[in-house]
């Protein structure tokens, strides 16, 4: 009896290792199925955010039509997390319009999101995010296991809102198992020793209910000694959200600050008149929306206004009542038709004087911009009103759309009229479209040329808005070689401006006990030809009566100044006046004449500070000869372009 019973201990070995073998050789066949089979790349909507999904990488799939503009984009190339991630595929070019399989890879938030136009979406700037993102080719690495369902920050997954039950992990269904069947892991867990252990010390039985609890697939056995076959995707968090901190951050909708790379203050003028038609005038509409979602408009960047035109203008929205792309496409497409005649230099005129204030949204640091729509051609004359805009630092655009045809060009009322509007006829300002069908071409051309700021000339700069007259001491205690020297630092200033007829403009008198206008601001409008004027200038002689020089001036020169100018005198003497300075100084001051005064030699530097606007350190200057006058050059401009820069500017 005793021999029977170590027998039988050896036979309940053998028939557990044989069961133990078979079983780790079917569950290596099973590994080797699961193994085989096929990825599933899990689908997700336009609208779902990175943010909204827990799992660092991830395959997915994109349905198509994402390229739609209501799938926020934040950034380009590295992308805050609340992007649409399908949206963030087409902009980056990783994806088409159609849709397809894409890989994802989180990555740290960045302390700025630059926005752009690509692949028809417009990203938007963003200042900061907690967390960002990047797409590539939904190529797999090498020994990387993707999930076949994303895990959700909440526990209503996109599917879920569809009507589709999804779980966060699915256990893979296993034939011919019982009810509790035994996962891969779990088996393969169990080292043959304990194996050993558990049928020598405790009788054996067939009952299922002594071993070990089924765990789900993807997690290890807290008995398990050996490296995993399997390894699994990312835990959930025990609560199932995001901690409270990063749930609030994401769920706040991130304010749009614009580009501040187009930092402009836009106004579109576009076409009410009837001749236009109702159809016409949508696809306007759709054109304004189209270029208004490529600004990325906000409070940092460009701010956009409209106004109407038929018989009369009025503005639709001005600067200030919508400071994102979004609300400004939906007030674009409230916008009626006004109807009447096309008279655009009526526009033109309301927009210069009205528009672009303050009390309206005018940020006067931003360059001002107005592109005007037209259909055909205006029923009245530009030419006049532009130039006035012009000098007021608006640049005009013009956008003549289906122009006159040869036939029909004795209806126009002024030939080459976009030419006479426009800020300059180089060729940028213009754009002939041929047909309305054709106008959405237009669209990325017009707004690179918006944003080029430093080719919009007629903004208004220190150097280009300002009506300079030169007041010249010509009295015999100069000298002609020293007048000569007099006349050089006077060009030498006039160099740094900007002129023309709507830029800076030059004016000189020349005095001594008498008054003599050597050229008016309208006499000369080129740099050149004031340039040679200067030089031009006869040396006079006489006595000192500087105080009726500063009155005639202010009669006879600044008098014609334009009221959009800035009047800025420089005077020059090398002696005190014969007259009383102090009355024609402050008339100076009460008509807005800036004055700067230069004493040389035998100038009285107390009557200086009289003749010169306050702060008198800014505005007067002393310099003991002629031949030094040449140091001042760049401290008088300095000093005009600070002043300049300090004010407001609208």
């Amino acid at each position: 009896m005793g021999f029977i019973v170590p027998t039988m201990k050896a036979s309940v070995i053998e028939v557990l290792l044989v069961l133990l073998v078979t079983g780790i050789h079917s569950n290596k066949d099973l590994a080797k199925k699961i193994k085989k089979s096929k990825f599933s790349v899990p689908q997700i909507n336009c609208d779902v955010k990175a943010g909204k999904i827990i799992n660092p990488e991830f395959m997915v799939k994109c349905p198509a039509g994402c390229q739609d503009p209501k799938y926020h984009v934040y950034g380009t190339g590295v992308y805050a997390s609340y992007s649409s991630v399908c949206g963030a595929a087409v902009h980056s070019g990783v994806l088409d319009n159609s849709g397809g399989k894409i890989l994802v890879r989180k990555v740290a938030g960045q302390s700025g999101y630059k926005g752009s136009y690509a692949h028809g979406v417009q990203s938007l700037s963003l200042p900061r995010w907690r967390e960002s993102f990047i797409i590539s080719e939904s190529k797999a690495q090498k020994g990387v296991t993707y999930p076949s369902t994303l895990t959700y920050s909440s526990s209503k997954t996109p599917a879920g809102k569809a009507g589709e039950a999804t779980k966060a992990y699915e256990n893979p269904s296993i034939t011919g198992t019982t009810t509790q069947p035994f996962t891969l892991i779990q088996t393969l867990a169990i080292p043959v020793a304990e194996a050993v252990y558990r049928a020598t010390s405790k009788p054996f039985t067939a009952s299922v209910t002594n071993s070990p609890r089924p765990q789900p697939v993807g997690h290890r056995s807290q008995e398990m000694g050996e490296t995993d076959l399997w390894k699994p995707g990312p835990v959930l968090l025990d609560s199932g959200s995001v901690p409270k901190e990063e749930l609030s951050t994401q769920s706040s909708e991130p304010v749009p600050q614009g580009d501040p790379n187009c930092k402009v203050d836009l106004s579109f003028l576009i076409d009410g008149s009837t001749n236009l038609g109702k159809r016409r005038f949508q696809i306007q509409k759709q054109f304004l929306a189209d270029v208004v979602q490529a600004l990325d408009v906000g409070p940092a960047g460009p701010l956009v206004g409209v106004v109407q035109y038929g018989d009369n203008p009025a503005t639709q929205f001005n600067l200030k009542t919508h400071m994102n792309s979004q609300d400004l496409k939906t007030a674009i497409e409230k916008i009626t038709q006004r109807g009447g005649l096309s008279n655009v230099g009526r526009a033109i005129s309301f927009v210069t004087k009205n528009f672009f204030s303050k009390a309206n949204g005018n940020r006067g640091g931003a360059p001002n911009v107005a592109v005007v729509m037209v259909d055909g051609w205006p029923t009245d004359k530009v030419e006049e009103v532009s130039r006035v805009a012009r000098e007021s630092g608006i640049n005009v655009f013009f956008i003549t759309v289906e122009g006159a045809a040869e036939r029909e060009k004795h209806y126009v009322t002024e030939p080459n009229f976009a030419s006479k509007a426009v800020c300059r006829t180089n060729g940028f300002y213009s754009f002939n479209v041929q047909s309305w069908l054709s106008l959405h071409k237009t669209v990325q051309p017009l707004v690179k040329r918006i944003c080029d700021t430093d080719r919009l000339a007629c903004s208004k700069t220190c150097l280009n808005s300002a009506d300079i007259g030169f007041v010249i001491d010509g009295s015999s205690s100069v000298g002609t070689s020293n007048f000569r020297t007099l006349l050089q630092f006077v060009a030498n200033i006039s160099k740094e401006f900007e002129i023309s007829d709507t830029d800076t403009r030059i004016g000189a008198v020349q005095y001594t006990y008498e008054q003599r206008l050597e050229f008016g601001f309208d006499k000369y409008n080129s740099k050149n030809d004031i340039l040679s004027a200067i030089r031009r200038v006869g040396y006079w002689s006489g006595g000192t009566s500087t105080g009726a020089a500063i009155q005639y001036a202010l009669e006879q020169l600044f008098k014609k100044s334009k009221p959009n100018k800035r009047k800025i005198m420089i005077l020059i003497t090398d002696g005190r006046s014969y007259d009383d300075v102090r009355i024609p100084a402050m008339a100076a001051y009460r008509k807005g004449v800036i004055t700067y005064a230069v004493g040389i030699a035998w100038a009285a530097q107390d009557e200086l500070e009289v003749i010169a606007t306050h702060p008198a350190r800014d505005h007067s200057f002393f310099v003991d000869e002629f031949d030094n006058l040449y140091k001042f050059v760049p401290r008088i401009v300095k000093n005009i372009c600070t002043e300049f820069n300090s004010q407001p500017r609208n």
